[in-house]
């Protein structure tokens, strides 16, 4: 288990994070956190390893050390074999890790073993990592934008290996990503954090209906939408429009003006980008008016 509790960090006067309220992860769980840059996402996570100072209380039922870690830059030697590399890591050759060798099977890594670290590409990069981080076989993982700057197509194919192989496991993980799409491979709870603050935290279903209703219809932002006056238009992206239905009944009605209307519009009850804008707003808006 993690759990947090008033606990603020800091960069010698600077408040980099407050998260004053009481935080609980299960052992388990798959919790996403995300945030704007500057959010305190990986401030948070240094906080946890025990490499930021803070004050507060972080509790953990593991030592720091057994904590599994995937940073956003990995650089290795290129002047031997990714194999010679792995080794070295690892402490042994790879014939002697059962659980590296699943790995590099399950990631269908080992046509690369061979290779020079920098002649992987972008992709073969973060598998090789991945590899190395759950094979250990840590009772906590953290992944910290393990899918930064590779293509959309690259992404999905990693999150899904990834979120199969985490799916039935009693591991807790840690996933800090900005693509919401992510998150909803893996992840059960979501922790939002926006300027250094503690936004909201929850199951992702139970954050949903808080902040967005029932469902979400979302579709393009076009000239002429004023046939949607009378329904609730939550926060979306600047080139969308959100509307939050309540009922059935709203569904319907809504879903007939759109079809007679001829807009192209998607239904959601998991939209988490849709979810964390409107719960940022929510929660800044109370700070202006307190």
């Amino acid at each position: 288990m993690i759990e947090l509790k008033n606990l603020e960090v800091f960069y010698k006067d600077f408040k980099a994070l407050s998260i004053l309220e009481t935080i609980r992860i299960q052992q388990g769980e798959k919790v996403g956190i995300i945030g704007s840059n500057g959010a305190g996402k990986t401030t948070l996570i240094k906080a946890i390893l025990g490499l930021a100072y803070y004050e507060g209380m972080i509790q953990l039922d593991v030592l720091q050390e057994s904590i599994a870690i995937h940073m956003q830059q990995n650089e290795y030697s290129s002047i031997v074999s990714v194999k010679v590399v792995m080794e070295a890591i690892l402490g042994c050759s790879l014939k002697q890790h059962k659980v590296a060798n699943e790995l590099i099977d399950y990631f269908d890594f080992r046509g690369c073993l061979h290779k020079k670290f920098k002649h992987l590409s972008g992709g073969q990069k973060q598998r090789l990592t991945l590899i190395l981080v759950m094979c250990q076989n840590a009772p906590i993982t953290i992944f910290d934008e393990v899918t930064s700057g590779l293509d959309f197509e690259t992404r999905q194919r990693l999150m899904e290996k990834v979120s199969e192989y985490y799916r039935d496991r009693q591991q807790t993980v840690l996933l800090v990503s900005h693509y919401y799409q992510e998150l909803e491979y893996l992840v059960d709870k979501i922790l939002i954090l926006e300027k250094g603050q503690f936004v909201d935290y929850g199951d992702k279903e139970t954050l949903f209906k808080k902040y967005c209703g029932n469902t979400v219809y979302i579709m393009n932002r076009q000239k002429e939408l004023s046939f949607l006056k009378g329904f609730k238009e939550i926060v979306a992206p600047d080139h969308l429009v959100a509307i939050s239905c309540s009922n059935q009944e709203e569904e319907l009605a809504l879903t007939k003006l759109l079809v007679e209307h001829n807009v192209d519009y998607k239904r959601s009850i998991s939209d988490i980008e849709i979810m964390s804008l409107n719960a940022k707003h929510v929660a800044f808006n109370k700070e202006v008016k307190a």
